[in-house]
């Protein structure tokens, strides 16, 4: 096996070019627990931790090692314990919103080539999160694909309208419709995995995501539940973690996200809501808000109906969330680097 196999490309190679030493190695981060995890390069997989240096001068959690990051390593014991020391610039991302009212990011996954957004057509079909998803895939500038599961348990009417309904919302996404249990769909999903690519698994608990990877790998590597009687999922990915399929083609599948907040994606909410930004070209003011204004094209194609009101309404939540946490955002970066610079200021002073 050669870096290469793993997802090492020219773009990654210019930055270990410009930031290599020589007692460092370069592997990639296949899982993470708190304090360590799992790294793997072309000889093998072995446990990992963070350095000193890295842990302690690292401000942000978001710039921590994530699953698919590439980074510089030390071997030890006998190459049975590397330690990381750095980690390369990421070509794409997935983060979100910290749950709960901590403003600040979460990594999900890095360097990612596709994102497969999982929802199933019985009880989780939900237009409103597929939108969420999107704004996460674009902002890390990766394509997204949508895959609906379970389409055993509908017919195939059913599946036609909630396909229909997808496209009528505005979204044009790619969409796949697959069957874990009767296996129906699962090659065109194949189709899309290529060797040396890596791909990402997004939804909420129950849907399927770790089922799907069972059955590209042929056998039930990975536990998995039933849902519960009222629909809703059990969590059984306990953490995220990249894994190698037979053909050369790398999988995350990650746990259920009940929360998927928004933070600083205003570019992205361009891109998951395009039909609205093209309409906007048009508005009487450049500076519309698209809630009360004359002349305002958004509201006359709700008003006309070209523009359901549902996704108007989502795209008005969502840019709303977006700036109030970004706001919050850069005041929160504010006070911590008034503090470090505190911080550093009574360490100067005890000196003397």
């Amino acid at each position: 096996m050669e870096l290469t196999d793993l997802g090492f490309n020219s773009w990654f190679q210019d930055f270990a070019t410009e930031l290599h030493q020589p007692e460092h190695q370069i592997a990639r981060v296949t899982a993470v627990d708190r304090g360590g995890g799992l790294i793997r390069n072309e000889n093998g997989e072995v446990p990992s931790e963070l350095a000193g240096k890295l842990r302690f001068s690292t401000h942000a959690s978001a710039d921590l090692p994530c699953v698919g990051d590439w980074v510089f390593v030390q071997y030890h014991n006998a190459g049975a314990l590397a330690i990381i020391h750095g980690v390369f610039s990421r070509k794409t991302f997935l983060r979100r919103k910290c749950a709960g009212k901590t403003v600040d990011f979460q990594m999900i996954a890095a360097n990612i080539d596709i994102a497969f957004i999982v929802q199933s057509c019985h009880y989780d079909f939900n237009l409103r999160r597929f939108e969420r998803y999107l704004v996460m895939a674009n902002e890390g500038h990766i394509e997204p694909i949508l895959v609906l599961t379970k389409t055993d348990l509908i017919t195939n009417d059913e599946l036609d309208r909630k396909v229909k309904a997808i496209r009528e919302s505005g979204i044009t996404t790619k969409i796949l419709t697959l069957s874990n249990t009767t296996g129906a769909g699962l090659d065109d999903l194949r189709q899309f995995l290529v060797s040396g690519k890596t791909y990402c698994l997004l939804g909420s608990s129950g849907v399927g995501k770790t089922t799907i990877i069972n059955r590209l790998i042929g056998r039930n590597e990975f536990e998995t539940k039933a849902v519960s009687g009222t629909g809703e999922g059990i969590h059984t990915t306990a953490r995220r973690q990249l894994i190698l399929l037979d053909n050369g083609a790398m999988f995350i599948d990650t746990p259920g996200m009940r929360e998927l907040g928004v933070l600083a994606s205003s570019d992205a909410i361009e891109d998951s809501f395009n039909d609205i930004h093209t309409m906007v070209a048009n508005c009487k003011y450049t500076n519309c808000s698209h809630i009360r204004e004359k002349g305002c094209s958004v509201l006359e194609a709700v008003k006309n109906g070209s523009l359901s009101e549902d996704r108007y309404k989502s795209y008005l939540k969502l840019k709303k969330e977006s700036e109030f946490h970004e706001l919050s955002y850069v005041e929160k970066r504010k006070k911590d680097k008034a503090f470090g610079k505190f911080i550093k200021s009574a360490k100067a002073q005890l000196k003397k």
